[in-house]
């Protein structure tokens, strides 16, 4: 028999082990050694009140519980000598799952990652952070687990309809990933951590029989008669398979480029960009729960959003990638440009917290007639080039106290940040333009209503936060999840405009993998 229940809890008890169980077993009218199994399904914080309380959701079992409780855990047959072979371009979320539900469907999948592993990536990327050399196939965004592999790992995602978000969650844990991430509402692995995992299951894919190559950069496809047969790779070797998935994430702006030199169909998409601002974590913490985190309670978070109106457009301006307790980190993916992004580690200890806020972009603010497809890429482009400028040309980003820029007024002197590459005080106006700059403040005049000492030069915004999502759609067919128009090749995940952090774009992954198999069977 089971019991469901919902119950709120001190943190100091829901985050206790025995006296959690006792509390749920008190709540089901038990006492221990009544119950055989006790099931935490979901864990949230609730800071609506007075003090700061944990929601948990239960099952209480008298009787063996239901061995899917503790699986299915995946198996992976060998398919070194599969009759059918799958190109899976990009070795981020969307392309790892897709060669492993590859392998799951028996076919043999092989990986090309024009970055390094996650080791070798780890070298790279503390030169950008010192030396602000941007390696253009090794940085944040290209690489083994691409762009959240190390600029985050949050799992939470809106996207439930477009998979199973549990099979994906499994997964990880199976793969290195703490249980945990199968119970909090908004889980989270961490930077620190993600490595690992990703490490377990590019190993999971080569210890089945399939492929993972590094430094394996696509520079041509091979087309005939409207069919991609397969690619071609920066050292001139070809490679053909069955069927080419290409999830490529959506900083790959070389393989856009090359789509649309070769006369693949893509389409511009909207997409949003903006800043990130940074605040002292404690600021947050106070705001949210009324007092200090103190151990035992997360480091709070938020979630914002306005609407605003600028030359009789509206837009939304929200909250985007909220990084509590973590750090801005450079994500260029090219000489010349400054790009930002956040990231948090597992215990998200720092001292600061940040969030990119940024306002939506639509396709009639671009300039299509002019770009076509790639309106949206040069708006990007242009934006992350005039950053770069205003702030000297390397690294380091241009910022300006958040304050001060309400008041449009210059900052003389800036906060500590953690951003490691530095800052230099610049009127983000230049950098962001005016249209985009008023959105931006009227998005923050809500924001610091909502939450006290939010909008104040307590905080300072660091430019630009441009990555948000693909400018570019690869269109494909609802059904068969192929291009409409090139028969093999099967757009995925966020570089393809189809999914929007870590879990959605697993999901997708796997869909793609399940129409491939659909198609070849």
């Amino acid at each position: 028999m089971k019991q469901e229940l919902e119950i709120l809890l001190p943190p100091e008890v829901a985050f206790d082990e025995f006296a959690r169980y006792e509390a749920i077993l008190r709540q089901a009218g038990l006492r221990p050694g009544e119950a055989d199994f006790v099931h935490l399904r979901k864990r949230s914080i609730d800071a609506r009140g007075r003090q700061p309380l944990v929601r948990l959701r239960a099952d209480v079992y008298r009787g063996a519980p239901p061995a899917e409780l503790f699986g299915p855990w995946f198996r992976y047959p060998g398919v070194a000598q599969a009759r059918r072979t799958v190109l899976v371009v990009g070795a981020g979320p969307a392309g790892l799952f897709a060669a492993l539900r590859c392998i799951e469907l028996g076919l043999k999948p092989v990986v090309l990652e024009r970055g390094k592993d996650v080791r070798a990536r780890r070298r790279d990327l503390a030169a950008l952070n010192k030396e602000q050399t941007v390696d253009p196939d090794s940085n944040y965004c290209f690489g083994e687990g691409g762009a959240g592999t190390y600029s985050d790992g949050k799992l939470y995602t809106r996207a439930t309809k477009r998979g199973d978000v549990g099979r994906v969650l499994r997964r990880l844990v199976q793969h290195g990933a703490t249980p945990d991430i199968l119970v909090d509402a908004h889980p989270h692995i961490g930077t620190n951590k993600l490595p690992a995992v990703v490490q377990a299951l590019r190993e999971a894919i080569t210890g089945a029989g399939g492929e993972v190559r590094f430094g394996a950069r696509v520079t041509d496809f091979i087309l005939e008669n409207n069919r991609l047969r397969g690619v071609v790779l920066a050292d001139g070797a070809a490679l053909t398979a069955d069927a080419t998935v290409l999830a490529t994430g959506h900083s790959a702006r070389d393989i856009y480029e090359l789509l649309h030199r070769r006369g693949v169909l893509i389409e511009a998409k909207p997409f949003a960009l903006g800043v990130r601002v940074e605040h002292p974590q404690e600021l947050i913490d106070r705001a949210q729960y009324r007092r200090p985190a103190r151990g035992l309670l997360p480091a709070a978070s938020y979630a914002l959003v306005q609407q605003t109106e600028v030359q009789g457009r509206q837009r939304g301006v929200f909250s985007f990638c909220m990084c509590p307790g973590g750090f801005i980190v450079p994500a260029a993916t090219a000489p010349g440009e400054v790009v930002v992004n956040g990231m948090s580690p597992s215990r998200r200890d720092s001292r600061f917290a940040n969030s990119g806020i940024v306002a939506a972009v639509e396709l009639e603010d671009l300039d299509v007639a002019q770009h076509g497809a790639l309106a949206g890429l040069r708006f990007q482009q242009a934006l992350e080039q005039r950053a770069c400028q205003a702030a000297g040309g390397t690294q380091r980003a241009p910022a300006q106290l958040l304050g001060d820029f309400l008041k449009n007024k210059p900052s003389i002197q800036l906060l500590e940040t953690s951003y490691q590459p530095g800052l230099v005080p610049v009127r983000m106006d230049d950098v962001l333009g005016a249209p985009l700059a008023e959105r931006l403040r009227q998005g923050f005049a809500s924001f610091g209503r909502k939450i006290p000492g939010y909008a104040t030069n307590a905080a300072q915004i660091v430019g630009v936060e441009s990555r948000t999502s693909s400018p570019v759609r690869i269109p494909r067919d609802q059904h068969t999840l192929q291009h409409p128009v090139v028969r093999g090749l099967f757009p995925c995940g966020e570089g393809a405009g189809y999914a929007g952090g870590i879990v959605s774009a697993a999901m997708d992954g796997e869909r793609v993998a399940e129409a491939v198999a659909a198609l070849l069977d």
